[in-house]
């Protein structure tokens, strides 16, 4: 098995961490905003980019395989139909 180095530039790695303090400034932001049923959505939203962003670049994802690429694409599509699922329980109470 060859062993493949993922050398990332620091100018990259510095960008994501500054988007990273922005979205986590506009999550602030947007906790003073009343968006009534959208509030989840908005927070859920912010969240999953941070979490995105997070994954391709420090976890070096962008940089695997196609099989652990099909893996995580179907994790997110499973837990997206878990919260749908879940946000769809809540509504029709």
């Amino acid at each position: 098995m060859t062993d493949k180095a993922h050398i990332i530039s620091y100018k990259t790695l510095l960008m994501t961490l500054l988007a990273l303090f922005a979205l986590t400034g506009i999550t602030v932001g947007a906790s003073y905003v009343d968006l009534g049923q959208l509030n989840v959505w908005v927070a859920l939203l912010i969240a999953s980019l941070k979490g995105t962003l997070v994954l391709l670049i420090f976890m070096h994802m962008k940089f695997e395989g196609k099989a652990l690429r099909l893996s995580f694409i179907s994790t997110i599509g499973f837990l997206a139909i878990m919260i749908g699922f879940t946000f769809w329980d809540i509504a029709f109470r």
